[in-house]
């Protein structure tokens, strides 16, 4: 850009300390606002050139000086000049926005997994050890954080300006996002997608931690069951263990080691068993049929909550082996088959 990297920094502190945008708070930043100041130098220089001609040609050819319109013929190389130039210009924004984009949506295989539901009007956040918070998010410094998020009713749009990520929070669908923190701290976290009549009000607070402060505040935190055994207890309660048990003759497919891998299904196609296949999976599974098998399953929709679905996701994901699956089975095969002292069966 043609900017001395002590230049540079002096604009930034002082564009901080001037609150016309937030401090540059995650490893993006730095590169997200490089592009910004570069597209504001092209449309400078572009709005500059254009007034200085502006003011030129005006001065010229003003009419004391030419009364009479004198016709100028084109210029091949003038106007090969002025669409070459500005075509190099846009494309070159257009690689750099893209390659950003890229690095922003494709989170790196080591990020800690944080759920992030909408609803009207707040934002709930579910780590995978089972603590939950409200319009707030405690995170790391030093650690990818991958947000997999989902609204529960309307369109949001998840936006922390410090870290320069946002991203549309869909109704029905999962959408992920990721950033790696670098400063602690505390700082904004909004909703930039009008959401209704308390969408001002949809906001909350992302406070950075040191990892030995993450650690103490999680331990602190705890719910005392993580997602997978949130989701445990689910799947056994709702008698998915009844079908899923592993066994040879079990009526629906073992779900053991299944994320990750591709699955055949009836209808010919492969899917990548990913967190949004298993929701969708779970609520219309008519749809996601594994091959030789049959459509027996009931659908789940609207029977289980968003939160219910991300504790099966997260159990079926971290789901090694059938063991614990058979011996929930057993288990409660065993305290239905026993009589109580009335000699009723137990449910």
């Amino acid at each position: 850009m043609g900017i001395s990297p002590v230049l540079w920094q002096f604009l930034v502190k002082w564009l901080n300390a001037s609150a016309l945008f937030p401090s540059e708070a995650s490893t993006i930043a730095p590169y997200m606002d490089a592009l910004y100041f570069f597209l504001l130098a092209i449309t400078f220089v572009g709005v500059l050139l254009v007034a200085i001609l502006l003011v030129v040609f005006s001065v010229r050819y003003r009419k004391a000086v030419h009364p009479v319109a004198t016709q100028i013929e084109g210029s091949t190389l003038l106007e090969a000049t002025w669409t070459i130039i500005p075509l190099g210009l846009f494309l070159i924004c257009f690689v750099w926005g893209a390659l950003l984009y890229f690095r922003i949506y494709n989170p790196p295989v080591n990020s800690m997994n944080i759920y992030i539901v909408g609803k009207q009007w707040m934002w709930k956040a579910e780590h995978p050890g089972g603590q939950h918070e409200i319009n707030a998010l405690h995170v790391p410094t030093g650690q990818p954080i991958q947000l997999t998020m989902i609204s529960q009713d309307v369109f949001h749009s998840f936006s922390i300006p410090a870290f320069r990520i946002k991203r549309e929070v869909i109704p029905g669908r999962y959408s992920t996002v990721w950033f790696q923190a670098t400063t602690p701290g505390e700082y904004h976290l909004f909703c930039t997608q009008y959401c209704g009549t308390n969408h001002s009000a949809m906001i909350g607070t992302i406070t950075v931690l040191t990892p030995e402060d993450y650690k103490k505040w999680t331990e602190q935190s705890t719910s005392g069951m993580s997602l997978a055994q949130n989701g445990e207890r689910l799947f056994a309660s709702m008698g998915c263990n009844a079908c899923h048990s592993g066994n040879a003759a079990a009526r629906g497919p073992s779900l053991a080691g299944v994320y990750g891998s591709k699955l055949l299904l009836t209808n010919g196609s492969q899917v990548l068993v990913n967190d949004a296949y298993l929701r969708d999976a779970i609520l219309n599974p008519s749809q996601h049929v594994t091959s030789g098998y049959t459509p027996i399953m009931p659908t789940y929709q609207g029977q289980i909550s968003e939160d219910g679905l991300i504790d099966l996701v997260e159990y079926l994901k971290n789901l090694s082996s059938n063991d614990r699956v058979q011996q929930t089975l057993t288990t409660s095969q065993s305290d239905q088959a026993a009589p109580s002292a009335s000699g009723v069966v137990k449910p």
